[in-house]
């Protein structure tokens, strides 16, 4: 007969199941940045068949051109988000307490990214440029927009982020997603930029 083994309590039994290679809330949103990579791709496909075969020239007769020179210091501004997150993750990932500067920082750069391109709508809605005006405004307020909604969905999730960080229950896969999310819109933006601004 054999004797049965029993464990003491101390005892440290090894989980058999391999552990992911990807945390479940960043292969999450790998997956849906995917799916949102194709949206853009579908928007600026068209948008650019439509510019290219306009026969008056681009922006049409009558419509406003885009503040390329002042979006392009808010362009920046985004890009410097980026970086300083990026540096966040490195703090978060030695020392949790010392992301939460570097974080307020990337924060501060994104705000200042969304009211500068609502300053800049006001701007041009005033100029005539709406979404019915002509297929400029359209395009314009459609990419940029759809862009703009990806932006403060993600500056929330930061001040999320910064909110559990503050309190001390901020897990790691949680800020990997969320970081992911941000330099996806950072990163998304310079095409837009270049393709509709110039």
């Amino acid at each position: 007969m054999t004797p049965t083994r029993t464990t003491t309590p101390f005892e440290v039994i090894s989980d058999p199941r391999p552990r992911p290679a990807l945390p479940s809330a960043v292969l999450g949103m790998a997956v849906f940045i995917l799916t949102e990579i194709m949206m853009f791709a579908g928007m600026v496909s068209a948008f650019t068949i439509t510019k290219s075969s306009a026969v008056l020239g681009w922006p049409p007769p009558g419509q406003p051109r885009l503040p390329a020179d002042e979006t392009l210091v808010n362009t920046i501004a985004l890009l410097l988000s980026g970086v300083v997150l990026f540096f966040a993750g490195r703090a978060f990932a030695k020392e949790r307490g010392s992301a939460k500067a570097p974080l307020l920082v990337a924060l501060a750069l994104g705000t200042f990214f969304v009211l500068f391109q609502g300053f800049e709508w006001v701007a041009l809605l005033g100029q005539g440029l709406s979404l019915t005006s002509s297929q400029h405004g359209a395009f314009f307020f459609l990419i940029v927009g759809f862009h703009g909604l990806h932006a403060v969905v993600a500056i929330g999730a930061l001040a999320m982020v910064g909110q559990r960080l503050q309190q001390g229950r901020l897990a790691a896969s949680t800020f990997q997603a969320v970081r992911l999310f941000w330099y996806f819109v950072v990163l998304v933006w310079p095409v837009l930029y270049v393709l509709v601004y110039l």
